[in-house]
This record gives structure tokens, sequence and C-alpha cells, in this order.
């Protein structure tokens, strides 16, 4: 069987890279600006997202891709390929993955949409997980399977530097992000199971990098114990336009937890950065089949 699969730029996987496998496909998330419809990686790179999104005046929206987008890239896989792993961002995050899946039972079973509960450096795990199933010869079923029973095997925990893009978004009072300002709070959120909820509350970003590192620390002693033991989880890192901060809290990872490796430093998520602005930090920690 060939299996080909297919992502979203959620991900943080970049068309250019997503090039050099035969078998994969990024579809380009979309955003609104100002009324403007833009593309990740398309037509909006991570520089000028957040030339936009620190302009007091732009208006950013994020959205899922247009189902015909997605339905199109299954249909050119599908003349090559004899079953396609769709791999979406969290379903908890967006209706993508609910969407993708209603429309994958036209395809007579040859589309596969894994509900992995992931975003970023997690999810692009998964992807990698599942060229490497592709590669050994497994059905996109059994891909497909094997991604739905590993999804929860993964959590992130995530610094955020302001309260503006939180209150913007809902997620805290105004009232409250006022009091949290004045405070100089950095709220640490985490992602378990694809949804972004609250971790704790510190009054500095010393603090709140230390928070992060304990958490990991936690899941790997107790959460993933086992997995941790056989050596089959592995740490990342992510940070909304921030590289520079981020090299430091990956020698500081390094320091307190020197024994599991550290596979990847990458840009966080537009759709996730657009709700907690810039300056942000991420740690996360992630099964590797």
């Amino acid at each position: 069987m060939k299996v080909a699969i297919i992502t979203d730029s959620n991900s943080g996987i970049s068309q250019v890279e997503a090039k050099s496998f035969k078998n994969l496909r990024v579809l380009p998330m979309p955003f609104t600006i100002d009324g403007e419809e833009f593309f990740e990686d398309i037509n909006l790179s991570q520089e000028e997202f957040y030339k936009k999104l620190l302009d007091e005046e732009a208006n950013i929206s994020t959205s899922q891709p247009a189902i015909g987008m997605v339905t199109g890239a299954w249909e050119e896989l599908l003349t090559e390929y004899d079953e396609v792993v769709h791999i979406p961002m969290s379903s908890g995050l967006s209706m993508s993955c609910e969407t993708a899946t209603n429309f994958a039972k036209e395809y007579n079973g040859r589309v596969h949409v894994v509900n992995n509960r992931r975003i970023s450096v997690t999810q692009k795990q998964s992807v990698y997980d599942a060229l490497k199933l592709a590669s050994e010869g497994r059905s996109g079923n059994e891909i497909a399977d094997i991604l739905t029973k590993t999804s929860m095997d993964s959590s992130i925990y995530i610094m955020v530097s302001t309260l503006k893009y939180l209150k913007k978004g809902g997620r805290v009072t105004p009232a409250a992000a006022a009091i949290g300002t004045l405070l100089k709070i950095k709220p640490v959120l985490q992602i378990q199971g694809g949804k972004l909820d609250q971790y704790a509350k510190v009054m500095n970003e010393k603090v709140a990098k230390q928070k992060m590192i304990d958490a990991v620390k936690n899941d790997l002693n107790n959460r993933f114990k086992s997995l941790y033991k056989n050596g089959e989880m592995k740490i990342a890192v992510a940070y909304t336009n921030c590289e520079e901060k981020a090299k430091v809290f990956v020698q500081e990872i390094k320091e307190q937890i020197p024994d599991i490796e550290l596979i990847a430093v990458d840009p966080l998520s537009l759709s996730v950065s657009c709700h907690i602005g810039s300056g942000s930090l991420a740690i996360a920690c992630m099964r590797v089949l």
C-alpha cells in the first residue's frame, strides 16, 4: 500500500520542508487580517504576521482551511497513492478535524482522519511518526489507529508574556488583565488532550520558566514514567517571536533534564500565537514512535 500523509501548517512544518518528503503535503492555515485573507507560509511569513499582530489596529482572526482545499489535496494525492492519512490540528482547538472526518466518509475508506489532539511541535512529531510508519509498509488504517492510541502521550506548557491577547480572546476579563498587568503576572497555560487551559499564575518570567520545567519533569516521572524509562519520550521548545530568549530557555532545560533528547526548537503555531501574543515560550514532552 502506498500511503500519503497530509497535515496543516499548525504543525510548524514549512512548505519547503514538506517538499523533502515525496508523500507529504502541508495545508496552509488561513488568517483574516483587517478583512484580507492570508495563508501561513504562502503569503504570510512569521515576520509579517508578528508585524501585523503588534500593530494595535490590526484585527486578526483564524479559520479552518476551506473544505474544497482539503478534498482537492486528498483527490490529488489519491491519483498516486492508495490511501491518505490526514493529521489536522487538535479537535479541541479547531473544527477542522470534525469537518475533515465527516467529508472523509465519502472516500470509501481511502482517507483516514486522525483526531490527534496535538498542535505545533507535538503535531509535527505525529507527522514524522506517520511518515516513519508509512515507510515501514503500514496501511493508512494502521497508521491512523496507532496515532489515535498514542495521541494523549504528550503535553505542552506555555508561558505568556502579555495578557493583552488572552483578554482580547475573552480568556481573561479586562479587570483581571489590568490587575495582572499591574502585578506583572505571567500566566502559564497547558495543552493536554488538545485543549488550551490555565496551569498556573506566577509573578515573573524566571519563576514561570521554572514552573514549566518542573511540570514536564513531573509528567516524565509520573504520567509518562514507563515511556520515559524506555527512552520513548523526547522534549521540544517552541516560542513566539523571541528566538534568543528560547535559546536561553533551552540551556536551562538541558541543565535540569540532561538525560532526555531535545529534538526541536521551533516557532509556535501562528494559530496559537494570535491568541497569546509575542514573547511567549513553550516546552513540550511527547512520545516518539
